[in-house]
């Protein structure tokens, strides 16, 4: 009995190394999607085909480990398929309890996914625990609905009672610290190797851009005098000017590019953002008119933080901007929402536009990327780095055509 349980555990870890060792890094959201489901569904399948036969003549597996983790990782999307692939196999299997498995296994369904939104807002610790309750939340009523086929609940069934409680226990609990370490070190990772980029970005920028800062500012200064001269006809004037612009339009890059660099310490300000959000939304509202989107501020922050002014309000401006943008002229509501919690600063910026997709969400910040068709993708690039300078964190959360929210979390 102990080497099918040993096995019965190898089973449940498939999905786990084989998505860690094969799949990440190498598919798209989508495909990642289709593997998750199939290797679930096989891990499920194999706990289903070589069972625990106990001593007492019971039957006992662990297909609902794997089935209530995706529930509350995924929520209904996920687990439906899974639901068909069980119980079309547990029909197929036939014999005594099919009806009463059916019957669990669409409690589970019904349920377990209600719990999904707030499981993914715990932290690791908390979902490991959570997870727990909840395989033993579902063990009990597998339990108390199985004590209705005993006439009376000899030891027999308390030791079979036992058995399902402490291996459903133990195994969550296993399965789910591999889980969540995998989680932690791929989103660890992930956090390096954007800071690492953005740390690069910024040498770059700061070192390019003071080099060609100064030829710009003088060819700027021919080219004015130029256009003063009266020997000009209107033709070259008007060449002249176009280049005056692109000049410009140059020079600008150049800033933006210079945005990157570390903070200036004659810029630097203790504040708690409520300036600076009155100051960007002032500046951000006849845009927003233009675009007939409204802007709804609500600041309740107290924590007060030390940053680079220019820095944070050009930040604040990109994605405000976005925001307006995301909503695509056809109107809307841009809420700002500055609040604190567990010593942190929190901005939450939320428009209800185009939005993005998971892909799309996890290009964001990266070099030439851009979700616009003209874009360069430096806004972007510019805001998670000041936000990294100052040792913050975004999140982002999007569904497409329903909108976009940005929450800055920032420790005071």
């Amino acid at each position: 009995m102990i080497e099918t349980i040993l096995i019965n555990f190898l089973f449940l870890l498939l999905p786990v190394l084989i998505a860690v060792i094969f799949l990440e890094n190498r598919t798209t959201y989508s495909n990642k999607y289709i593997y998750y489901i199939i290797l679930t569904s096989i891990s499920m399948l194999l706990c289903m085909m070589f069972p625990i036969e106990l001593e007492m003549g019971f039957i006992m597996d662990f297909r609902y480990i794997p089935f209530i983790i995706t529930a509350l990782y995924g929520g209904y999307k996920m687990v439906f398929p899974l639901f068909l692939v069980l119980n079309g196999y547990r029909f197929y299997i036939g014999g005594e309890g099919t009806y009463h498995s059916l019957l669990f296994a669409l409690v589970i369904f019904i349920l377990v996914p209600l719990l999904s939104k707030k499981f993914n807002d715990l932290d690791a610790r908390n979902r490991i625990l959570y997870s727990a309750g909840v395989v033993t939340g579902s063990m009990l009523f597998y339990l108390v609905t199985l004590s209705y086929f005993f006439e009376q609940l000899t030891s027999e069934y308390w030791l079979l009672a036992i058995y399902m409680m402490a291996t459903h226990i133990i195994f969550m609990t296993i399965v789910m610290m591999l889980i969540e370490k995998i989680i932690f070190n791929i989103n660890r990772r992930e956090a390096f190797l954007h800071s690492e980029r953005l740390n690069i970005v910024s040498e770059l920028s700061a070192s390019v851009a003071h080099e060609i800062r100064n030829p710009l500012t003088v060819t700027n200064g021919f080219l004015q005098l130029l256009h003063g001269s009266k020997s000009l006809a209107e033709e070259e004037k008007t060449y002249i000017e176009f280049s005056l612009k692109e000049l410009e339009r140059a020079e600008k890059i150049v800033s933006d590019f210079l945005a990157f660099s570390k903070p200036q310490s004659a810029h630097m300000v203790y504040s708690n953002f409520e300036k600076e959000i009155a100051y960007v939304a002032s500046i951000i509202k006849p845009y927003a008119k233009r675009h007939q989107v409204e802007l709804n501020v609500h600041f309740a922050n107290t924590l007060k933080k030390k940053f680079d002014e220019n820095q944070v309000q050009q930040c604040l401006i990109n994605l405000f901007k976005n925001g307006v943008e995301a909503m695509d002229g056809n109107g809307g509501v841009l809420y700002i929402d500055v609040s604190e919690k567990h010593k942190n600063i929190l901005i939450r910026i939320k428009d209800n536009g185009v939005g993005m997709t998971s892909e799309e969400i996890s290009q964001l910040g990266k070099p030439y990327y851009s979700t616009k068709k003209e874009g360069t993708g430096l806004g972007m690039i510019m805001v998670y780095s000041v936000i990294n300078n100052i040792k913050g964190r975004i999140e982002v959360e999007s569904k497409k055509g329903k909108g976009t929210t940005f929450l800055i979390i920032i420790p005071a």
